[in-house]
């Protein structure tokens, strides 16, 4: 069975360059949320094996976001997305639980290697 993800960003465009990425690799994405507040409703619903989670977002961010999903679900796996010069943001990320981030703009062997690496 394949890995199942949803992406959360509030870029429509960023969530359909990761969405393509994804599925060019055997990834099965099964949801999309453009806000945090989306995300953590979306997250128990869909119950994805991994989320990608954009850090920063209108309504909730994603560090938010995080905190509320492994609230609700200690084992669920989130990547970080943050652009550069988000360091701090990360390490807080990193802290609440977050597997791994990647940087945008988005480079496919690494989204790659994040995925496989916190799928297992």
């Amino acid at each position: 069975m394949s890995t199942t993800i949803m992406i959360v960003d509030d870029a429509a465009f960023m969530r359909m360059m990761l969405k393509d990425i994804l599925t060019k690799n055997g990834f099965t994405v099964v949801g999309e949320a453009e806000n945090g507040a989306v995300a953590v409703r979306k997250y128990m619903e869909l119950q994805p094996h991994l989320t990608t989670m954009d850090i920063t977002m209108p309504e909730m961010d994603g560090i938010q976001a995080l905190k509320e999903i492994r609230k609700r679900d200690a084992g669920a796996r989130v990547i970080m997305c943050s652009a550069m010069g988000q360091q701090s943001m990360v390490i807080e990320a990193i802290q609440a639980g977050a597997k791994d981030f990647i940087v945008k703009p988005f480079e496919m062997n690494r989204v790659v290697e994040a995925i496989t690496k916190a799928s297992k």
